[in-house]
């Protein structure tokens, strides 16, 4: 079965009535039979059919055993770390995404979860810096912003003989695009505000877990600290994901032909996508990956954020605004929006320069985005020559 196919006929009818929409059960409670004797369901907190649904979907499109919707992105990332001890310690992707680092660092580090840094893209680099308190290995493949690509299955291996888990934020991919579990990760976790919904609509997170005694270690932590995705939320994720397939296939293919124009423009220093061949680990993006994504990442020979700045305030169809994964293209600058939490040295270490740029490559025509980045980079060529001459 094809994944489109796949998708569509993972979105239950109900059989109640037959809808062919997931029905929004917008109730707190349930009336039981009998103290304890119910339906499966008691409190919306603890369970609600619509995110049921979602969760049951999501499982299903990642290979996982068993899935569960949070209030957001970073919700889904809280409750995994909750599954550690104070002592232990998380081995995280140095290219990693701000909230993530902000909570890792300001939030869990004084309950003594420690946090080390590293460039997976070497998988040797993971070996060499686990300790015996490792119980954690943090993944982002592709990571934000600047796209880097880990050896999922290699690292897995790397995880298993250790006893160590596996986590893998699959945001960037997508479930159409990569599936970490049959790669060997016993975690995936998603922003579903991103490609997952892809209107920009919604703030949601998902994980999925390879094992269900994984799962009922993170049902109860969802259910413990309440940080549940509402009902109609979860339908709008539904909704979205029924088109996943197609739109991913189109925001990679509109960012292929974006990412070889700015690979070709003379202000570009580094152009980041993992769909170019000179991309460092672009053979693994090609063995794990089904598209290259809809993200583009550059900086600029002039490491300069005041031409950045004037970059992304200048783009008509590109967006000034944070997150991605939406239908509408969307621009920022990491240094000052979403990696602003990083401190200017790991920012730099990871590549996150002061003249990185990341672009959301939406589902516009490709010639109309091609024209708008075409225009700012022409205007910025004229404005420097002027000031030269």
């Amino acid at each position: 079965m094809k994944d489109q196919t796949r998708i569509i006929h993972s979105v239950p009818v109900d059989e109640l009535t037959g809808a062919v929409s997931v029905p929004i059960y917008q109730t707190s409670t349930y009336v039981q039979e009998a103290p304890g004797v119910n339906k499966g369901y008691d409190y919306a907190r603890s369970n609600n059919p619509t995110r049921k649904a979602l969760e049951d979907i999501i499982a299903g499109l990642e290979s996982g055993a068993a899935g569960y919707a949070f209030a957001s992105g970073l919700a889904a990332i809280d409750a995994v770390v909750k599954l550690l001890n104070a002592g232990d310690e998380i081995l995280a992707v140095d290219d990693i995404y701000g909230g993530a680092f902000r909570l890792f660092t300001h939030i869990y580090e004084k309950f003594g979860i420690r946090v080390t840094y590293v460039d997976s893209t070497d998988a040797a680099n993971v070996a060499a810096a686990l300790t015996p308190r490792t119980r954690l290995i943090w993944l982002e493949s592709p990571t934000n912003p600047t796209l880097k690509i880990s050896d999922i299955r290699v690292i897995a291996d790397i995880a298993k003989a250790n006893g160590i888990l596996l986590c893998v934020d699959n945001t960037f991919a997508s479930p159409v695009s990569q599936k970490p579990l049959e790669l060997g990760a016993d975690i995936v976790v998603h922003s579903a505000t991103k490609y997952l919904a892809g209107h920009s609509d919604l703030i949601a997170g998902l994980v999925v877990t390879r094992t269900q005694e994984l799962g009922d270690r993170i049902k109860f932590i969802q259910n413990a600290s309440g940080a549940i995705l509402a009902p109609f939320d979860s339908w709008l994720v539904i909704r979205g994901i029924e088109t996943l397939a197609l739109r991913v296939k189109q925001h990679s293919e509109n960012a292929q032909q974006l990412a070889g124009f700015l690979a070709s423009c003379e202000l570009v220093r580094n152009v980041y996508y993992p769909g170019l061949p000179n991309h460092v680990n672009h053979h693994i993006a090609r063995k794990q990956q089904k598209f290259s994504g809809g993200v583009i990442s550059f900086d600029l020979h002039a490491d300069s954020e005041e031409l950045a700045v004037k970059i992304v305030s200048s783009t008509r169809y590109f967006k000034l605004a944070e997150s991605l994964g939406g239908v509408k293209s969307l621009i920022c600058h990491p240094a000052t929006m979403t990696h602003k939490s990083i401190p200017r040295e790991k920012r730099y270490a990871a590549g996150v320069t002061d003249s990185l740029i990341r672009l959301s490559v939406g589902l516009e025509d490709a010639e109309d985005l091609l024209a708008d980045l075409q225009e700012v980079f022409e205007s910025v060529r004229k404005e420097q020559a002027a000031i030269a001459g």
